[in-house]
């Protein structure tokens, strides 16, 4: 901060109040918000009947001298010297200036998602969600990853037929919004060694759940020569990596959100690793206490069951080896047991749910064809796939991590609508 020196700042008025013959002006410029106090032996006439009729979201042009101050916004207030109006806004700000959040109608504020965002909360959310980004880059990066771009158009399934997109691809062709990129990522580690992606994904799932969302960003990195274990201490490491750098460069958003630091402080690893059997063994045990839940062992864990087992641990726990039937074609099929594959969810604490999803991958070539064929897939939109295990195969693994939800889990927010910037649902598709 400048402290002492006279400054200009350009941008919008968020809040006011006055005291006599002294109004404070909060102003946000994009990086951050700033106390004004405009005092009327320090300004002319003009620019303290000009703060006077100023509403929010007025775009203003303020200078001042910076001043410390324990009591403001950030330790620091400017003490203005002059203001103009840039800009005057036309009709009433439509929705509130102070925690827009505490209004019931939630689905307004959607309504209003573009002028939602400038909101302190919402302001501090995506501050936390662009950092976690930079620090997923930085991680892979540093890690001598290459980064791979797979492509949104797809003309088959990863994650189940039922959850596809469908659009028209030319001369009566179709193709499908991908799911993942893994397939291609696959290939990609094939032939570079360790890649990762960073890209949207979609999910035509009919669910209206905090948790989900039809488009989302996955970050996906694919490994050669890696084992189960091997791609789970990559998980462990990318998350401690990922928490620890929002506490040390966005203090101030935690803050901001009221976010309770000591829970992130404490994801150090090693994290807990259980199996399936195990977590299925704690969900029974839950059910004969009493717990609301319809878990039936062989059956994938769904909102509720994720949160029950996540409660018995205070950091992310990794969730090993289910059952084949429920998982998808290319995870590698466990050695020590062909009812299990080789696979690994990360669930977060505080009930956040699943954020990673990998495995190992199959490598077998009669293997991972036969298993495309049990699920009653088309083999031959398939054969560019089946390729890379003719060709010179190896043991590899990967995961896709989920960032909106990891966004939801470090900021606190309770739906993971408020960690994207728009939000697309089964019921939203605007603005």
């Amino acid at each position: 901060m400048h402290k002492d020196e006279e400054v200009e700042i350009r941008g919008w008025l968020f809040n006011k109040r006055s005291s006599g013959k002294i109004q404070f002006l909060i102003v946000r410029d994009g990086t951050g918000f700033v106390q004004c106090v405009v005092s009327k032996g320090d300004v002319d006439d003009r620019v303290f009947s000009l703060c006077e009729e100023l509403d929010y979201e007025d775009a203003v042009i303020v200078r001042g001298k910076v001043v410390e101050d324990k009591r403001a916004i950030g330790g620091y207030e400017i003490h203005v010297k002059d203001l103009r109006l840039h800009s005057k806004i036309i009709e009433t700000y439509p929705i509130p200036k102070v925690r827009p959040e505490n209004i019931p109608d939630v689905g307004k504020l959607f309504q209003y998602r573009h002028l939602w965002i400038r909101s302190r909360k919402q302001w501090a959310i995506l501050r936390i969600r662009s950092e976690i980004e930079k620090a997923i880059v930085d991680f892979f990066e540093g890690r001598g990853f290459v980064r791979f771009d797979p492509p949104i158009f797809t003309p088959a399934s990863v994650e189940g037929t039922t959850t596809l997109f469908e659009v028209p691809y030319f001369d009566e062709n179709k193709v499908y919004l991908t799911q993942s990129g893994q397939l291609y990522m696959e290939a990609g580690a094939m032939a570079l060694g360790k890649v990762y992606s960073f890209g949207p994904t979609f999910r035509a799932e009919k669910s209206k759940t905090r948790r989900h969302l039809t488009e989302f960003w996955m970050i996906e990195p694919e490994v050669a020569w890696a084992d189960l274990n091997d791609i789970m201490d990559l998980a462990e490491d990318l998350i401690v990596y990922i928490v620890e750098r929002v506490l040390e460069r966005r203090k101030f958003e935690l803050e901001t959100l009221e976010r309770d630091i000591s829970k992130l402080e404490n994801v150090k690893k090693p994290f807990p690793r259980i199996t399936y059997d195990e977590a299925a063994r704690i969900l029974e045990e839950e059910k004969g206490k009493g717990a609301q839940i319809d878990f039936v062992y062989g059956e994938d864990f769904g909102g509720d069951e994720e949160t029950i087992i996540s409660e018995k641990f205070d950091k992310p726990v990794m969730i090993t080896r289910y059952p084949k039937d429920i998982k998808p074609f290319y995870m590698k099929i466990d050695p020590e047991d062909p009812s299990k594959v080789l696979c690994v969810d990360v669930i977060a604490p505080e009930g956040y749910g699943e954020i990673i999803g990998g495995s190992q991958r199959e490598d077998d070539y009669e293997t991972l064809l036969n298993r495309i064929k049990e699920e009653g897939l088309p083999v031959e939109i398939y054969d560019w796939y089946l390729d890379l295990r003719k060709f010179g195969s190896v043991p590899h693994s990967g995961f896709g991590l989920g960032l909106e939800r990891t966004v939801a889990w470090i900021t606190g927010i309770r739906h993971v609508r408020e960690a994207i910037p728009f939000p697309r649902t089964i019921e939203r598709f605007e603005p």
